[in-house]
């Protein structure tokens, strides 16, 4: 009987990711700053969507996948929005309607063109009214097509129905903002983060909140439905400000099954679910500047003048914070001195005037310049002699006319 290896089959040997080549990316997007905690993208099938930089309101890109490469600055957006865009969300039904809210206090739904944008896109198809402060999250029903949540700064959790394009429902039990808003498999049971530290899960439709943790070991930020498990995960910072995940069964918070340290970096922790291998990523933005990391650094700001230094002065360098990254200052302007030209004559050659080529290519270009130059000059030479001869011809014609002409 013969011996056979045994080999286990893992579907987790593939998750791991690869960085994609550079050609296969996209490059020169200028990223926005204002998304707060949120995430600043959104892709689907066909379309990848990212907030970007821009002054006088909100706007944001949306890129076909195939067209990888460095991104035109003048590139196409969508520009509606009078503030900053905080939240962007594609339809999980159909791919080419997104979703955006911003600190105009607007939700609006927009109908990208087949092929994507040819011209920059201001009117949305529709503009939903209803929140009384910035509107931070948005959020499609997983099930259920036309049903969008959004959450806002006034503590509110607004549903509407964009068939009619009215809201339906108003879900207010929250007492700070709201963090984070995440759906059950179904989509029957919403549950949400709020900065009153609290974890909820509510059943959406009527508002009433089903289970309520009050976390004071586990500072939540972000919480995620484990699918059709009944559980749920939650990131967040421990009372020792070490970056934490939490496990909780959803029908009963009072408290965590597993609290999970992770590091002791700084920034969120942002839970993916993966309902099909039951795989759950994090990932993080680190962008907290941590000043005993980065201290104060010597900049390219002078502290002495030339004329300060020769006369025996000394100053210790200027010092700058990298907290709002490295920016060159533009108050030095370089003025080269007024001299008076002087010549340097060796055997009548003035040698300033004349430098000698230093290469092959450059005595041949002096030779040609020198060629066309006396071919020039020679031409020149050769006009003079005929006007010449026509001058002589003149004067001896006038000098052969009779004297009594």
């Amino acid at each position: 009987m013969s011996w056979r290896p045994q080999y286990r089959c893992s579907k987790f040997r593939n998750v791991y990711g690869k960085v994609a080549n550079r050609e296969h990316c996209f490059d020169g997007i200028p990223i926005t700053r204002n998304v707060h905690d949120n995430h600043f993208c959104a892709v689907n099938a066909k379309y990848l969507a990212i907030v970007t930089e821009s002054s006088g309101g909100g706007s944001f890109l949306v890129i076909p996948l195939e067209q990888t490469g460095r991104v035109d600055p003048h590139f196409p957006k969508v520009c509606g929005h009078q503030g900053n865009v905080l939240d962007i969300k594609w339809n999980p039904f159909i791919d080419n309607i997104i979703a955006s809210c911003s600190e105009d206090t607007s939700v609006r739904i927009w109908e990208i063109p087949e092929g994507g944008l040819k011209r920059n896109m201001t009117e949305a198809v529709l503009e939903l009214y209803a929140h009384s402060r910035r509107v931070g999250i948005i959020e499609w029903h997983p099930t259920t097509n036309n049903i969008l949540f959004s959450a806002g700064y006034d503590y509110k959790i607004i549903i509407w129905n964009l068939d009619i394009g009215e809201p339906v429902k108003m879900i207010d039990c929250h007492s700070d903002v709201i963090l984070c808003m995440s759906f059950n498999t179904d989509g029957s049971l919403l549950t949400t983060t709020c900065k009153d530290r609290k974890l909820r899960v509510i059943e959406p439709r009527s508002g009433q909140v089903l289970q309520e943790a009050s976390c004071k070991n586990h500072k939540v930020n972000r919480v995620v439905f484990l699918g059709n498990v009944k559980r749920l995960l939650t990131t967040g910072v421990s009372r020792w400000n070490t970056r934490q995940i939490a496990l909780w069964d959803q029908e009963d918070l009072s408290m965590p099954l597993i609290e999970e340290e992770i590091d002791g970096l700084s920034g969120l922790l942002f839970p993916f679910y993966d309902p099909d291998t039951h795989m759950l990523y994090l990932a993080g933005k680190s962008e907290t500047y941590q000043e005993d990391i980065y201290p104060m650094t010597a900049g390219n700001e002078p502290a002495l003048t030339a004329t300060e230094w020769l006369s025996g002065m000394n100053r210790d360098p200027i010092l700058i914070s990298l907290k709002e990254g490295y920016k060159a200052p533009s108050t030095l302007v370089f003025k080269a001195p007024v001299k008076e030209k002087k010549g340097v004559v060796v055997n009548g050659i003035d040698l300033l005037e004349n430098v000698p080529p230093r290469t092959e290519n450059e005595l041949l270009r002096m030779f040609f310049r020198q060629q066309d130059e006396l071919r020039r000059l020679k031409d020149e030479l050769a006009q003079k002699d005929i006007k010449i001869r026509q001058l002589e011809l003149e004067l001896r014609n006038l000098r052969n006319l009779p004297k009594n002409v």
